[in-house]
């Protein structure tokens, strides 16, 4: 890829330079409320960004309460979709933010909520097709969180179904795809070389495995990484849980983190 804006912060999506990606997701408090302190949400961007991940997701505003500092080598997304577990359709998602607002922050990267198989599926693919758009237009790339959720879908895991997702993530002009993990296992590299986009797979929360041994299963399958928020936060040591499975996405336990030069240390 030409040097460009986008070449440039897809770069930084992965932090260690090899293509492959552990993103926590910390959106969680929009569609179900509060799931740590306000004073303890710095914290646990510390940890998780000591711990490894390459990148956090959150919202826009939320992004704005992280302190500079605890992104300098973390990455940021900044996701542009909602929805409430409160909401007559709960798998409706609509935009409430624009690439723009991410630029402003200075985000590496935005992501957009799509679920095929809604009843408002339609609006959410012009959603995501109008985002793509000024993505390209702004350097900034994408991320499709896409799945098979409906009323019509009876088996989310379906490797035909999963394979269809990512394909329209593509289609409409994502960077990345971040989807469900196909069952039964072995097929989910099918899914993984039918995609032109690198993959990304949710937590596992519902898999019943271990997160060690899911996270496993998903690279062993050609995964280029992993998304995984309530497992991580949700855990009695976020840090922990962090870099056992960077280790597993990178290959390798994280070195030390340098310490920050001093004009850093107030922003900590």
């Amino acid at each position: 890829m030409p040097l460009s804006g986008k070449a440039l912060r897809l770069a930084r999506l992965s932090r260690r330079g090899d293509g492959r990606y552990l993103f926590v997701p910390l959106d969680h408090s929009v569609s179900d409320g509060p799931f740590v302190s306000g004073a303890g949400f710095r914290e646990l961007v510390r940890g998780i960004s000591e711990g490894g991940a390459d990148a956090v997701v959150v919202h826009k505003g939320r992004a704005r309460m992280i302190p500079p500092g605890l992104l300098t080598r973390t990455a940021l997304v900044v996701h542009l979709s909602a929805s409430t577990a409160h909401a007559p359709d709960v798998d409706a998602k609509v935009l409430v933010g624009d690439v723009e607002d991410a630029v402003r922050i200075g985000a590496d990267a935005v992501s957009v909520h799509v679920n095929i198989g809604s009843p408002t599926e339609a609006a959410q693919l012009a959603d995501l097709g109008a985002v793509a758009s000024a993505c390209d237009r702004w350097g900034m790339p994408l991320l499709a969180m896409i799945y098979p959720r409906g009323p019509r879908v009876e088996d989310p895991g379906q490797p035909e179904l999963v394979s269809h997702v990512t394909s329209i993530a593509a289609d409409l002009g994502a960077d990345l795809v971040k989807t469900v993990f196909a069952s039964p296992t072995p097929r989910m590299s099918e899914v993984v070389a039918n995609s032109p986009l690198p993959v990304l797979v949710a937590g596992g929360g519902g898999s019943g495995r271990p997160l060690h041994q899911f996270a496993s299963s998903a690279l062993a399958a050609g995964c280029s990484g992993l998304a995984v928020g309530r497992r991580v936060f949700a855990g009695p040591s976020p840090r922990q849980t962090v870099r056992e499975l960077a280790e597993i996405v990178h290959g390798r336990v994280l070195a030390t983190e340098p310490t920050p030069p001093s004009h850093m240390a107030g922003v900590l």
